[in-house]
């Protein structure tokens, strides 16, 4: 406890003296319109299938004690990915210079691990998995292996050659998700259902378990890899005199798109809270796709599984282009063509995917436990080294890496 305090002390005095840093030139009217679809579009770019079945699995299992859950949830999944968003901005969004502190053959390993876990080893068969579950709740024949093969054809084909249905996909299915999410929310609170004790679970094991859980959205690795894009769009909607200018709108931007991921999972959690007898003993990949049929009926229900499908599998479309691209022209130097590390990509996937759901959280788990608090470790450090000065990274970070390691084996 007392070395986290010191952690917290330390981040919490970095903001305190720089809040003038971050929040200078960004409070007129017009910077605010054109910085709020860019704090949108962020939102979108880290909503994926993580997003929905964790913070629902988070109430389901904590009932009445939800609301120190979802303090734990918005640490890990909010707070920490926010803190390691703004460290990137201060790095041009070059996730290649921010882990180059390390040491730039450590930086190449690192990059190429989480590239690997956001994309086949991850997050691509989650996303394919969980628009399984969505659709095996209303077609309840659909058989594992078919869906999967069929799902990896689909992102082959949308992937082969660049395609605008993927942009189009991402534009219309975004809100339509998002407009789903909200009628079940709203339909969850509006209800007389109630939160329940869940094995007497107390506030702080709540609070753990939403700590936990929140790792399990890796939400901080779309930090890593996605505020390059985020940079670029604010580069090409403002002329900005000065870098503090800039840090300020990518600061409101971070603040708005946070803000609504944050929203999101609340009311998810605090929703799922409300029906654990509905809930129970329900798949985490399904809790989603069978609250909507309870709250919804058959009819409504089906159409928002389908939004969730297809946004999953738009998800994984994404991640399998912007990964097999990252193999062919970072990792293999153009010697191997896109097509071919694209068939690797999904071949790797399909296999992954039929581990199913709890298989790839088994040995994801014990990654994101031992590595995540290194990442968190290695923002605040590159944080402190651009605006307080602070140099040393290397020696912390590693006996962080040994301690968390330690501590999970034994």
């Amino acid at each position: 406890l007392t070395k986290d305090l010191y952690l917290f002390s330390f981040v919490n005095n970095i903001f305190l003296n720089n809040f003038h840093y971050f929040t200078k030139g960004f409070v007129t009217m017009h910077a605010i319109k054109k910085v709020v679809p860019i704090g949108l579009a962020m939102f979108s770019m880290y909503f994926g299938s993580g997003n929905i079945v964790f913070p629902m699995l988070v109430g389901q299992k904590t009932g009445v004690q939800s609301t120190y859950a979802i303090f734990g949830l918005l640490i890990t999944a909010v707070l920490v990915p926010f803190l390691a968003l703004v460290a990137m901005f201060f790095y041009n969004g070059s996730y290649f210079l921010f882990f180059k502190r390390l040491g730039t053959k450590t930086a190449w390993i690192l990059i190429t691990i989480i590239m690997a876990l956001i994309g086949p080893l991850a997050i691509i068969p989650r996303c394919v998995l969980i628009s399984f579950s969505t659709i095996q709740t209303f077609f309840p024949t659909t058989q594992l292996i078919l869906f999967n093969a069929t799902s990896c054809l689909l992102i082959f084909a949308c992937t082969y050659k660049r395609s605008r249905i993927i942009d189009i996909l991402g534009v219309y299915l975004t809100p339509v998700l998002l407009l789903c999410l909200v009628i079940i929310i709203a339909k969850g609170f509006l209800s007389e259902a109630v939160p329940v004790n869940v094995n007497d679970l107390t506030s702080l094991s709540a609070f753990k378990f939403g700590l936990i859980e929140g790792y399990n959205t890796m939400d901080i690795f779309g930090s890593f890899m996605f505020s390059g894009v985020i940079l670029s769009s604010i580069k090409s909607k403002f002329t900005l005199k000065s870098e503090k200018d800039f840090i300020s709108i990518s600061f409101l931007a971070g603040i708005i798109g946070m803000g609504a991921l944050a929203l999101v999972y609340m009311g998810i959690c605090f929703v799922s809270s409300r029906y654990v007898d509905i809930l129970s003993g329900v798949p985490t990949e399904r809790l989603l796709s069978v609250l909507t049929l309870h709250l919804l009926g058959p009819y409504a229900g089906i159409i928002v599984c389908i939004a969730v499908s297809l946004a999953c599998l738009t998800t994984a479309i994404s991640l399998a282009l912007v990964f097999s691209e990252f193999v062919s022209n970072e990792v293999l130097a153009g010697k191997v063509p896109y097509q071919k590390t694209l068939c690797v990509t999904l071949l790797i996937s399909f296999l992954i995917s039929t581990m199913e759901f709890s298989g790839i959280q088994k040995f994801l788990v014990p990654i994101l436990v031992v590595c995540l608090p290194c990442f968190i470790l290695l923002s605040v450090l590159n944080l402190a080294h651009k605006t307080i000065g602070f140099n040393m990274v290397k020696l912390p970070v590693l006996l962080l890496f040994v301690y968390s390691f330690y501590t999970y084996v034994y």
